[in-house]
């Protein structure tokens, strides 16, 4: 099991699981516009600590082409693992858009 630490909070969720899925999971409205394939950004997240080392290669790409590789990561392209500590989210609510994205399957591409 992964611990995964959201705004202070601590919560136990499954190894393996879509960071996007885990973050839903605990009530947080995240954006996944684009359903989980690296193309709008809107399911980023910063790492305060346990930032995985592996990256896909659609989000390798997505950053760079951006100008944002290393400032924030993809939730939807990242398992959970270990100890991970995340702020920095768009939501839905705060967008005031009424659809988050399209459902995302709970694991994330492989690397």
């Amino acid at each position: 099991m992964a611990n995964l630490t959201i705004d202070g909070t601590t919560y136990t969720v499954a190894d393996g699981l879509r960071l996007t899925n885990a973050i839903e999971a605990q009530g947080i409205d995240i954006l996944h516009r684009c359903g989980g394939n690296a193309r709008c950004t809107t399911c980023k997240v910063v790492f305060n600590s346990g930032e995985p080392a592996s990256m896909t290669a659609a989000e390798k790409s997505k950053l760079e082409d951006k100008g944002d590789l290393g400032e924030y990561r993809l939730s939807c392209q990242i398992a959970c693992s270990g100890d991970m500590d995340v702020t920095g989210y768009m939501t839905m609510t705060s967008s005031g858009l009424d659809d988050p994205g399209p459902a995302l399957s709970d694991e994330p591409p492989s690397a």
